[in-house]
């Protein structure tokens, strides 16, 4: 589909990567096609594989987003999203934020997964947590470079005046997405059950219904965060890749191509990288000339259908 560059970046160009740009398009190669080389530009430029817990430590402080210490009944990681506690106003860093947390969920999937699911509690929500911007810039990253990893979506007690809202926001929202989220409420026993079908009860926090108490604790998350950055940090440096940690390298071994000679990026203080190798406008025609428009042929993809007939399935236990 992809033609020679797959050589040179297999994660993003492998058969359950290209089965999720398909998936995120319909099946239309053109359209998918278009879509994991946008791919590639953004994370030419963006670099969220470098992205550390230094550099985003400020924006967790409050838990706004984080990643469960479980997994769901299928083995899915969890995201837990806490739109109250936002506790900075530059979406920029909000952005970066909610990269370096998809990132991170990606690097911990269970070979057998590729999607995640997302807990949204509304603990402190009010209308003034209400931004167009974020919540657009949000749904464009989200949907347009990481495809088909939510499984399912959780707004769990969201208030009324978020009924309205969310009705608002469905423009931004691909129909696809939107199937997938479900809202849930502690005091309607039908919803309820989607958490008991999707959760071990022993596990889940108090907030959503579930018997833990254990809430956010910032110590011991920056703790987990900063031995991932250091799992992150070896691939990286081993050119080594895993099953659930399919895109992380993707920018290094492009570089690497390119004649790097490793003298790789580093952070500058403002969140971007300093100028040892910064990307130029000819590195990013590079990627026009590997990914045309119109993929090649459709045949090499054509053979996942039926797994990712599958894994859908696995993934929309309702």
């Amino acid at each position: 589909m992809i033609g020679s560059i797959a050589d040179k970046l297999p994660d993003l160009c492998s058969d359950p990567s290209i089965s999720r740009y398909l998936r995120a398009r319909n099946w239309n190669t053109v359209k998918a096609g278009k879509m994991l080389k946008q791919t590639l530009k953004w994370r030419l430029e963006y670099r969220p594989e470098k992205i550390q817990w230094e550099d985003i430590a400020h924006e967790a402080e409050t838990g706004k987003i984080y990643r469960a210490n479980y997994f769901d009944k299928y083995g899915r990681v969890v995201l837990i999203m806490r739109p109250g506690f936002q506790n900075t106003n530059a979406v920029s860093g909000q952005i970066r934020y909610l990269v370096y947390c998809m990132e991170n969920a990606i690097m911990n999937l269970n070979p057998d997964q590729e999607q995640m699911i997302w807990l949204v509690d509304f603990q402190k929500w009010n209308s003034s947590s209400i931004s167009l911007k974020s919540t657009r810039e949000t749904a464009h990253i989200l949907q347009n470079h990481y495809p088909e990893r939510l499984g399912f979506g959780i707004l769990y007690n969201p208030p009324k005046i978020f009924e309205s809202f969310w009705k608002m926001v469905k423009p931004f929202i691909e129909p696809k997405t939107f199937k997938k989220v479900k809202f849930v409420y502690s005091n309607n026993p039908q919803s309820q059950k989607i958490m008991e079908e999707l959760f071990d009860m022993d596990k889940l926090e108090c907030t959503f219904g579930g018997r833990n108490s254990l809430g956010f604790e910032y110590e011991a998350y920056a703790q987990r965060m900063k031995e991932d950055d250091n799992r992150m940090s070896h691939l990286i440096t081993s050119g080594c890749s895993s099953p659930s940690n399919q895109l992380s390298i993707m920018s290094e071994s492009l570089a690497c191509d390119r004649g790097s000679g490793g003298n790789h990026s580093v952070h500058s203080d403002e969140g971007g990288f300093s100028s040892g190798n910064e990307i130029t406008s000819s590195d990013l025609d590079l990627v026009d000339d590997k990914i045309p428009d119109q993929p090649h042929d459709v045949k090499d993809v054509v053979n996942s259908n039926t797994e990712a007939a599958k894994e859908m399935q696995i993934s929309n236990p309702n």
